[in-house]
């Protein structure tokens, strides 16, 4: 199977920063395009773990295609298909061009051309062969859950705790910390900040031994204080980017008509030197008008900069629960029950007995 899990550097030399879409601009759609399938994955019902697969999709896609060719609205709404059918939830493609439609604005719709439909079922098996059929993904919510079993300490306290780490997890999928870290990394992360943020803390935990410094050196090991810290500060920098003022992206055209065909096809196949945590180059494309740099953002400190990350702040600095504006997170499992998912035509309810089946005589008796 592919590897998944790229370097920083490789993260800021991707195939739209080829095609001279800057840094800034590409985290800015990346986070647009995640927060888009969220809030379509909430209006159809999906479950958290639906709506995260088509997220991953979306974040692996543009390792390798740029956001020009592809527009990301449209890929969005392929990914959350994809993700749906791979996740046993599955909603019919006219569906989410529906919702899509009631989601965007007129000008940002323009890019599903004259026929949506047709333009997400095309671009669906492109995104198999980019993602290389690889569809099966674990996510950090389940190793969350498996991890806050095993901490001791006032129900309360912690029921909150793992809440607020919950919500963390979804709001790192706007992130690309998944294209970073494995989930298990990122699940005693957010629990790490959770509990700062909360002023929880963790001294006691089911299994704990003499060898065991922290709690998560029962579940991973070789885990240091600065990888939490940088998943930390990558989650948290989205709080601090939510207030300010971003600039409009041109309408975008489908992807039938974004590019010649040829461009298309070598973006399929990156060049065979590269390695497995290299973001693969799109053929010799070479930007011709560098964009206007967006508005300064507060500067962030990367795990490879020589100065050390700053301690994380408490709760007051950052409005965390401000961010989720579009979004209503669903509680954690052990938490007070969700309604039961909808059915979709064909699915039979639970528990559902079928009737037996009885051979007929022929002929029939007289």
């Amino acid at each position: 199977m592919p590897c998944w899990y790229y370097e920083k550097k490789d993260l800021k030399n991707t195939p739209s920063k080829l095609d001279g879409i800057d840094f800034e601009t590409e985290r800015r759609y990346r986070k647009e395009g995640a927060r888009f399938i969220m809030a379509m994955g909430q209006t159809l019902q999906l479950g958290h773990n639906t709506v995260a697969t088509g997220v991953v999709y979306f974040h692996r896609f543009y390792m390798f295609h740029s956001f020009k060719t592809f527009p990301r609205y449209v890929t969005a709404c392929c990914c959350l298909f994809l993700a749906g059918k791979v996740e046993e939830t599955p909603k019919k493609c006219k569906d989410i061009i529906k919702v899509a439609k009631t989601l965007l604005t007129e000008d940002k719709y323009v890019s599903f051309g004259d026929d949506p439909k047709e333009e997400v079922m095309t671009l669906e098996r492109i995104l198999l062969q980019t993602i290389k059929f690889d569809l099966q993904i674990e996510h950090p919510y389940s190793f969350l859950v498996k991890y806050a079993k095993c901490l001791k300490g006032d129900s309360a306290k912690l029921q909150k705790m793992v809440q607020m780490a919950w919500n963390f997890v979804n709001d790192s999928l706007s992130t690309t910390v998944c294209l970073q870290w494995e989930p298990e990394i990122i699940a005693v992360a957010l629990i790490y900040l959770a509990s700062k943020l909360s002023k929880f803390t963790v001294s006691d935990w089911i299994g704990k031994t003499s060898e065991h410094l922290k709690w998560w050196d029962m579940f991973v090991q070789d885990v240091t204080m600065e990888i939490l810290e940088d998943i930390c500060h990558q989650v948290l920098d989205l709080y601090q980017q939510n207030n300010e003022s971003v600039s409009k992206s041109p309408p975008q055209q489908p992807p039938s008509k974004a590019s010649p065909p040829m461009k298309r096809s070598t973006s399929l196949h990156p060049s065979p030197n590269t390695s497995a945590k290299s973001s693969p180059a799109i053929g010799n494309s070479i930007p011709v008008v560098k964009p206007a740099p967006p508005p300064k953002e507060p500067p962030y400190v990367s795990q490879d900069s020589q100065e050390p990350i700053p301690p994380l702040p408490n709760e007051a600095m950052y409005n965390y629960s401000a961010y989720n504006y579009n979004y209503s997170y669903p509680a954690y499992p052990g938490a007070p029950s969700a309604p039961p998912p909808t059915m979709y035509p064909g699915q039979f309810p639970p528990n559902y007995h079928f009737p037996p089946q009885t051979r007929p005589y022929y002929p029939p008796p007289q």
